[in-house]
């Protein structure tokens, strides 16, 4: 490993069946008022929400509720948080449910003592956080994300076709019970996994030098393509989920990026396309995927070595009597088969886009330069285009 870094995560993470039984154990450190967040009601109806209740009552707590936090979460629906955290002078957030809503929580608690408009400050003009933090935990209902280990929130903008990111702070503590992720439609199962994939793939991609830090990503993709495969035939296969659901968490606790300039250009096109499209977040990752990995293989040899190596030991593929550009292609094409077999998005059409929005897209489309090629703007074009 050549590159100078430093490893820290503060969030305390409980794990398994029994996990939510800590819940309440946790909430004692703080004080009286949490704000309970959650999704569109689904665990009204799966029984989540009833075992949250019940640890908020043995904790003592008062509790104030916002309910339908959507799948890509609007500014518009952080700042209706941040008038009733203020108003009630909540002490905690509860975030349960899947990554929109545990990024919605830190926007929140970032967002609700803020003397500035936060999508301006934050979003735009990645302003430092000085004001008061209001404290967050997560139980986690769907794999995916790795919000419920990290710091950063996606928040949509709608009026300006925008998706954007700010590093907030982790969550204090997370809970996950992979028997939470069992009731999760298939659309959104298959979407979680591809966006652990994008994530590992995001930092795989990147550098040259021999890094432990590729060795340990390999042994997580081989391991998520198995359990997903599993997951497929059986939705209630206890191994399978808490396989896919701990995977996920080491994808962006900060492990993976160590040591790594890492890439993240299939989420900035992805987000761009959502914001555009308000398209699920994992099969925008999967939809552009193709295109812009085959763009990388053709124009570096850097990369074509890197997915070389993703080719033989994750796809399983025989190098003998080929080139570094023929083993990398069969293997991207090999990755594409398997998420076929999920079922996800292959192209931008499927996430609702058209070919009047590309330039639009490409305007909303950030340009990060530490992977193995920086795009110009051209390049997203038709990276969309071949997308479509």
């Amino acid at each position: 490993m050549l590159g100078d870094f430093t490893c820290h995560n503060p969030t305390k993470l409980y794990f398994g069946e029994n996990s939510l039984e800590n819940l309440s154990k946790e909430l004692g450190k703080y004080g009286e008022k949490v704000m309970l967040v959650y999704g569109g009601g689904s665990i009204r109806k799966n029984g989540i929400y009833d075992a949250v209740q019940a640890e908020l009552r043995k904790a003592g707590k008062q509790t104030v509720e916002l309910s339908g936090v959507m799948p890509n979460p609007t500014i518009e629906k952080v700042m209706e948080g941040v008038a009733l955290a203020r108003k009630e002078a909540v002490d905690f957030i509860l975030a349960v449910g899947g990554g929109s809503v545990c990024d919605y929580c830190k926007a929140v608690a970032g967002s609700a003592y803020c003397e500035h408009d936060p999508w301006e400050y934050y979003f735009n003009n990645f302003g430092e956080m000085t004001c008061r933090w209001i404290p967050v935990g997560c139980v986690l209902t769907m794999a995916g994300t790795g919000s419920e280990m990290d710091s950063c929130s996606v928040i949509s903008k709608h009026s300006e076709n925008r998706k954007k990111f700010y590093y907030f702070r982790n969550p204090d503590f997370s809970i996950l019970n992979p028997v939470y992720t069992y009731t999760v439609p298939k659309h959104h199962t298959v979407a979680g996994i591809y966006d652990i994939m994008s994530h590992i793939l995001e930092q795989y991609l990147s550098g040259t030098d021999d890094n432990t830090t590729d060795y340990i990503a390999e042994g997580l993709m081989r391991s998520l393509v198995v359990s997903s495969r599993k997951v497929l035939g059986n939705p209630e296969d206890y191994e399978a989920r808490s396989n896919i659901m701990w995977t996920a968490t080491w994808a962006l606790n900060g492990l993976l990026a160590c040591g790594k300039p890492t890439d993240w250009m299939v989420h900035m096109l992805g987000q761009a396309v959502a914001a555009y499209t308000d398209a699920t977040h994992g099969h925008t990752l999967s939809a552009v995927s193709g295109a812009y990995y085959r763009l990388l293989i053709e124009r570096s040899e850097d990369a074509a070595k890197k997915f070389r190596r993703l080719a033989t030991s994750v796809w399983d593929i025989v190098p003998a009597g080929k080139t570094d550009q023929e083993i990398a292609s069969e293997g991207l094409a090999r990755m594409e088969d398997w998420m076929r077999e999920l079922g996800l998005a292959m192209d931008i059409t499927a996430c609702g886009a058209d070919p009047s929005q590309l330039e639009g897209m490409a305007d909303a489309c950030p340009i990060n330069e530490t992977g193995y090629v920086v795009l110009t703007r051209e390049d997203v074009i038709d990276v969309l285009r071949q997308s479509l």
